[in-house]
Order: C-alpha cells, then sequence, then structure tokens
C-alpha cells in the first residue's frame, strides 16, 4: 500500500519540481534582465529623429536613481524615420507631463541611457503617454562645439597674421628700410648727444659744487635768521595791520572829498580869470594896465635921470 502511494505522489512531486524549475528559470531570466516580477511597472513612450546607439535594456534614471529600463526600440509606424522607444518603469514616482526624456552617455565607453528631465507642471503623466525627447551631443559634436570658437579664433588670427605680413611687405621697402637705418643714426646720435650733455652736467655740478655748497649754506643761514627774528616779523605784521585799519578808520574818503571841491573851486576862479571877470582877470587879459605900467616906467626913469643930471633943480641945500 506505501509502495502504491509512493507511486502515486512522484508524478507530482516531479511536477511540481518542474514548475518550479521553470518558475526559477523565469524569474532569473527577467532578474539578469533587470526585471522584477513582483513589481508593477508602467510604460512610456518617446519619439527620437535618431538614439545614438540606445538599445533594449539600457537605463533608465531620475537624478541618476535606476527606475526602469528600455524595453523596445522601433520605428515609429506613420514611416516618418522617425524612432519610437518604450521605457519601462518600475517606480510610481510622479513624472509631470512636460518632463523629457533625454538620451545621455553613461559611461566613458559611450554606452547610452535614458534621463528622465522632470517638469515643473502639475498634471502627471499616465501610463502609455509620450514624453518629449531631447538627445545629448556625441562625443564628437561636443569636441566640435568646443573647438569651433577656438578654431574661429585661430582663423581670423591667421587672417591678421596674412594682413600683417603684406602690410610689413608693403612698408618695408628699400625706401622704408634705407628711413629706418637713418632714423637709428639718428637716435644713436641723439643717444650721443644726451651722453655728452650728461657729462657737462656732471663735470659742471663737480665743478660748481662748492658755489652750491655756499648757495645751501646762506639758504640755511637765512632760514635761521627767519626763524629767529620770527617775533620781529610778527611785530612788523601787526604794526601793518594797526596802519591798515587806522587807514581803514580815517576821513579818507571826506578828505578827498574837500579836496575835489576846491579843485573844483579853483577850476571856476582860473575859468573866470581866464574870461577875463574881476580885477585879476583884467590884469591877465587887458593888456592897457601893462602900458600904463610900463609908460609910468619910462616916465619914473626919466624923472630919476633928470634928478641926478640936475639935483639942484629939485633939493635945495641952504646952511643959514
Amino acid at each position: 500500500m506505501a509502495e502504491t502511494d509512493k507511486k502515486k505522489t512522484r508524478p507530482v512531486i516531479i511536477g511540481i519540481s518542474f514548475i518550479v524549475a521553470i518558475v526559477v528559470f523565469i524569474w532569473g531570466y527577467n532578474f539578469l534582465r533587470s526585471k522584477n516580477l513582483f513589481n508593477k511597472e508602467i510604460v512610456y513612450y518617446a519619439s527620437y529623429q535618431k538614439i545614438n546607439g540606445l538599445i533594449k535594456a539600457n537605463p533608465v534614471v531620475i537624478n541618476g536613481l535606476r527606475v526602469g529600463q528600455v524595453k523596445n526600440v522601433y520605428f515609429n509606424p506613420d514611416l516618418s524615420g522617425n524612432i519610437m522607444v518604450s521605457m519601462m518603469l518600475s517606480t510610481d514616482f510622479p513624472i509631470p507631463n512636460n518632463s523629457v526624456a533625454r538620451i545621455f552617455s553613461s559611461d566613458l565607453m559611450g554606452s547610452k541611457a535614458i534621463e528622465l528631465v522632470l517638469g515643473n507642471s502639475p498634471t502627471i503623466l499616465m501610463e502609455g503617454d509620450t514624453l518629449q525627447s531631447s538627445v545629448e551631443g556625441g562625443l564628437m559634436e561636443e569636441v566640435n562645439a568646443q573647438m569651433q570658437p577656438i578654431k574661429k579664433k585661430a582663423e581670423d588670427l591667421l587672417g591678421s597674421i596674412d594682413t600683417l605680413v603684406i602690410a610689413f611687405q608693403s612698408i618695408f621697402n628699400e625706401q622704408a628700410r634705407t628711413n629706418i637705418k637713418e632714423s637709428f643714426q639718428n637716435i644713436e646720435l641723439t643717444f650721443a648727444n644726451l651722453q655728452r650733455t650728461s657729462s657737462n652736467i656732471d663735470t659742471l655740478v663737480v665743478e660748481e659744487s662748492s658755489r652750491i655748497s655756499d648757495i645751501l649754506i646762506n639758504m640755511d643761514s637765512l632760514t635761521t635768521a627767519l626763524n629767529a627774528n620770527k617775533g620781529n616779523i610778527q611785530n612788523i605784521i601787526t604794526n601793518f595791520e594797526i596802519i591798515s585799519d587806522s587807514l581803514a578808520n580815517s576821513e579818507i574818503p571826506g578828505t578827498f572829498a574837500r579836496i575835489n571841491l576846491a579843485l573844483d573851486e579853483m577850476s571856476s576862479i582860473l575859468a573866470k580869470i581866464d574870461s577875463g571877470d574881476g580885477t585879476l582877470g583884467k590884469l591877465m587879459n587887458d593888456d592897457s594896465l601893462y602900458l600904463e605900467l610900463n609908460r609910468s616906467a619910462s616916465a619914473l626913469d626919466s624923472l630919476l635921470l633928470d634928478v641926478r643930471k640936475n639935483p639942484k633943480r629939485y633939493v635945495r641945500f641952504s646952511l643959514f
């Protein structure tokens, strides 16, 4: 009876073992593909013009954390040539509908991955929705983008050098070289003259050093004397201030006013004299008085002459 039971349970055990082996195989296969059979997976889509080597099972990350993988890559059925990428996410993290699925290089070997750059929209994506997409430039594109400004600068520099060479060729002709040679000769003569002038100055300083010393001594003595007589100089300045104050307080304006009045009166008197008014004016302007005086002087002279010649006529002496 026991042997019969063993024969009946043996196929059951074998079947259960086979089923367990199949489950373990499926689980292990999905585990190696980074799939979790016990978590719900959400599928999103993105459309790209090019994917730069993205393949199935490449990771999908959010802020560096792996949240899923690329499920499939295929051409868009609308025959536009765009490539559709389905992403299978094993997270329930809410993703705004303006988020961007950006393909980037995840390591130095150029392995590709998709980064979900989260947006700020309050609307959350639903399963099966299509995200906005972008593609990070490849290494060659990045190098070209970085080298482009350097290339442009190098081209501009070469153009400037070429222009400079042409300018040098046009400037440094035979006549220009001759002029430059003459200019250098003139510069050499100028330096020679400067050297001679410097030598003359040195000689003059040496020869006149005693006089310069005497001048400095005299200046020092003058400074000492001024310092010693600082009190007297201050007194002189004070006296000048007193005199200035006295002049400012004196009645100089009134004095000048009286002088001006006297000058005006003198001018009036002179004007009257010049016009012949008054005795002095008539004396100055009428020559009749002069003629009378002249005749009187002539008569007096004749009288004196007659007195000398005939004194007895005018003077009589009588002793008794």
